[in-house]
């Protein structure tokens, strides 16, 4: 890791850049709507997904009770503006049929983490990223979620492992910052912490860190970023 920026430091200029942005699981969001939302945002944006849950709350099927008792085929019709809705409908089934499994959502959510992440894992259809994102917003416990905007910002700081590896970027992640938490006395809770970074870097390379035409001007990183318009040393070697 870079010894003239830190993960907290990285951490305190997106909270100074995107503190007044809403997130949409952020603090006290339904725990059905987030592993819903978790499940359907896959390959898609999220504003095809708020779509999809707007179609299930007019049904009165975005509860645990009613969306189970939905057939498939109108299942797969509510959730049709996420995309990929026939795979993404069994998807739900199959995490619902989980829910069902431990006595109901409640009971699942209230698995102890690790445990509660390899259940998901297990469940088709549901990978790494959607895993810790129910842990974390859903479930409320530690768990950092990692995606291509994670990788994108931060290689672009020249931070991070080399690979596209998922479990060696969270390792990155939470190795550096537990430690950096450690040496400054860092107040907020491990998962408000995970839960609220993983939002910043969303918000961030949606709003300014986009992948083909990022706003560079009004990005607090910019001079130590790698980007070729950005000001950092790293742009001007590769420009």
């Amino acid at each position: 890791m870079s010894t003239a920026l830190s993960l907290l430091d990285v951490y305190a200029a997106l909270d100074r850049m995107h503190a007044r942005r809403g997130w949409h699981w952020w603090p006290d969001a339904d725990p059905f709507e987030v592993c819903v939302g978790a499940i359907l945002v896959q390959n898609t944006m999220w504003t095809n997904v708020e779509r999809a849950l707007d179609r299930l709350r007019e049904a009165n099927a975005l509860d645990e009770a009613a969306m189970s008792a939905l057939p498939q085929a109108e299942l797969e019709e509510l959730v049709r503006p996420s995309g990929q809705y026939r795979q993404k409908a069994k998807k739900l089934r199959a995490f619902l049929l989980l829910a069902e499994s431990h006595g109901g959502l409640a009971h699942l959510l209230a698995v102890e983490p690790v445990a509660l992440r390899e259940h998901l894992l297990a469940t088709w259809g549901i990978g790494c990223e959607t895993a810790d994102c129910i842990v974390c917003y859903a479930a409320r416990q530690p768990a950092l979620a990692i995606d291509a905007y994670t990788m994108r910002l931060f290689s672009r700081l020249g931070m991070g492992p080399r690979s596209a590896a998922y479990d060696e970027w969270q390792s990155w992640m939470l190795g550096n910052l537990d430690r950096e938490r450690l040496q400054t006395a860092h107040p907020e809770p491990p998962r408000d912490l995970y839960a609220r970074y993983h939002a910043l870097i969303v918000m961030h390379c949606k709003h300014l860190c986009q992948k083909r035409a990022p706003l560079c001007g009004d990005c607090e990183l910019r001079d130590r970023c790698s980007y070729p318009g950005s000001e950092g040393p790293g742009a001007q070697a590769r420009g």
